[in-house]
């Protein structure tokens, strides 16, 4: 599965022509830029992408053995790009697509792994800034980062919602603890158990150490493109890497924030569950104290084996009156101390 465009003096002149062409139309045209996709490549694939425009070695083995870290390596006739696509699925869960770049002057060659990665968003990208195409290399590329960058700010913008759905979840029936919950939270927050907020909890955590992994190495792979000793951006694009830098780092930033407060309500849930422990204990205690005088009265008066009608009706109705009434006291003691 290949996608392929042809640009040539910022102008869209061709597109949809097969990988093996690539070679001979650079060669016959200085002024033409060539884009090529590659879903789904065989190793055989990427050997004879390789041979075709004379890609490293080392490159072509990072494409094939996959799960590599985002990073922009430099050799002598190109970069090698290694990045990742994430997004939030239906079930909450964060989810990368790899996806990498061969860099050379005059040709951009994109390798995905599965079509998960839906290059017509980038495509998109490119059409929309068309007044950029002039600039090569650094069009295409920057429409390519910018796709990526956006969904790494997505993923972070709707993990932030996430936390704030089960933050107003933890506090639901928290009576006086839940009042600083705002009631828009708190009506997003369904009918999450503390089990579901404890689990919600430590998928974020697992979400957010995979993002952080994800766009950490972005902001150096940016930064890196932006230095005249790449010969990538000009002056003119470079105010928009410059965007690309930026949004890098409030994802960073944005993602790290909410590491602290994932940990945060981490430890505030187990307290909160040591709390509802507590007052189950406090609960169990007043009740077994209030159970406990009825049962030492019976004793004391010799109630425990005996029946009623074998003792005076004096007797009986005292200790009648004394069981009932120390339990009844206990209790309203208890429940003005909201012990009960």
């Amino acid at each position: 599965m290949t996608n392929s465009r042809m640009y040539r003096d910022g102008a869209l002149v061709d597109q949809g022509f097969p990988p093996t062409e690539v070679g001979d139309r650079l060669a016959a045209d200085d002024r033409v830029v060539i884009w090529l996709d590659i879903c789904k490549p065989t190793e055989n694939d990427l050997k004879l992408l390789a041979d075709e425009l004379g890609m490293h070695q080392l490159a072509v083995e990072d494409v094939v053995q996959q799960a590599q870290r985002a990073k922009l390596d430099r050799y002598d006739t190109h970069l090698f790009l290694n990045t990742y696509m994430v997004r939030l699925d239906a079930a909450g869960g964060l989810t990368d697509n790899e996806v990498s770049a061969f860099i050379k002057p005059r040709a951009l060659v994109t390798v995905r792994y599965n079509d998960r990665f839906d290059i017509r968003e980038v495509l998109a990208r490119w059409d929309e800034t068309v007044e950029l195409s002039g600039h090569g290399i650094a069009f295409l590329l920057y429409g390519l980062l910018d796709t990526l960058i956006d969904g790494h700010f997505s993923a972070v913008q709707q993990l932030d919602a996430t936390l704030e759905r089960v933050q107003a979840a933890m506090f639901k029936d928290g009576g006086a603890a839940g009042g600083g919950a705002r009631d828009g939270d708190a009506s997003q927050a369904g009918t999450m158990d503390r089990n579901e907020v404890q689990r919600r909890i430590f998928l974020a955590r697992r979400d957010l150490v995979r993002l952080r992994q994800v766009t950490l190495p972005m902001r150096e792979v940016v930064n890196a493109l932006m230095r005249p000793t790449m010969h990538t951006v000009d002056q003119t694009m470079l105010p928009y890497y410059q965007d690309l830098y930026d949004h890098v780092l409030r994802v960073i930033e944005w993602s790290d924030s909410l590491r602290d407060l994932n940990t945060t309500m981490l430890e505030t849930n187990l307290m909160l569950q040591n709390n509802q422990l507590n007052l189950i204990v406090k609960q169990v205690t007043a009740w077994a104290a209030v159970i406990a005088v009825p049962t030492a009265v019976t004793g004391f008066f010799g109630q425990n084996l005996a029946f009623p009608w074998r003792h005076t009706p004096a007797e009986f109705i005292v200790s009648l009156v004394v069981t009932f009434g120390l339990a009844i006291a206990l209790y309203v003691i208890f429940h003005r101390k909201t012990w009960i």
